[in-house]
């Protein structure tokens, strides 16, 4: 089987080299779609209490200046994973300053937190055959749900209308990660953000079994 690692791994170290660590650097057109998808992402989490945080995928850690626009008051221990030595450089010199955060270069959470998110990393399939990359991405959500003790949060983008010509990205429709996600715990589809795609929130119990997941997809607002 391919091993999207280092072609990954290249792709975004490119993407930072390019564009600095801005929301192009990691491959978002802009801080607003940036943000948007941490909304749903972050509503797995409950801020209500102290928790810590796996960011897997985490670029130059834009999701800490989320958190601390959005839940300053908020006690998180972050630690972010990216597979880009470039990215983890990047991050660890704008976050210098920031005790509660740690970042590892990995393709793996390397460590237990009570939540792990991941936002983007599957859309760019980078030529690999859709049978390799979807192994990859089974790796991957089996190790956040490794690495999770509370549950996990990803996104994935939505086929395109009929008749709209492709562009190497990783389209899917939810059913098919929801149905996997499900031997992990209970899984709630979000989509209908403003965004073509949708985000699965998984919540971790200790009898998951497939079949057993929320099928229907809930309508959220982006606040």
């Amino acid at each position: 089987m391919l091993d999207p690692h280092a072609k990954v791994r290249d792709y975004y170290s490119g993407t930072l080299e390019r564009h600095g660590p801005t929301p192009l650097g990691v491959d978002w057109p802009n801080v607003l779609s940036q943000y948007l998808r941490f909304v749903q992402l972050v509503k797995l989490c409950d801020f209500g209490r102290p928790f810590s945080l796996n960011d897997f995928g985490c670029g130059y850690g834009a999701l800490l200046e989320f958190l601390a626009m959005r839940h300053g008051d908020a006690e998180v221990t972050y630690r972010g994973i990216d597979i880009s030595p470039a990215m983890i450089a990047a991050a660890r010199a704008r976050w210098a300053g920031n005790t509660q955060a740690v970042f590892a270069e990995g393709s793996q959470c390397g460590a237990l937190a009570d939540y792990s998110l991941a936002s983007g990393i599957f859309n760019v399939r980078l030529g690999h055959p859709v049978a390799a990359w979807e192994a990859y991405v089974e790796a991957i959500l089996a190790d956040l749900a490794a690495h999770s003790r509370i549950g996990f949060a990803v996104n994935f983008m939505l086929p395109r209308d009929e008749g709209r010509a492709e562009t190497g990205l990783y389209r899917i429709a939810p059913e098919r990660w929801i149905r996997f996600c499900e031997q992990f715990g209970h899984v709630e589809p979000v989509a209908d953000y403003g965004m073509p795609e949708f985000t699965l929130l998984v919540r971790r119990t200790t009898t998951a079994r497939p079949g057993t997941g929320v099928h229907r997809v809930r309508r959220r607002s982006p606040r």
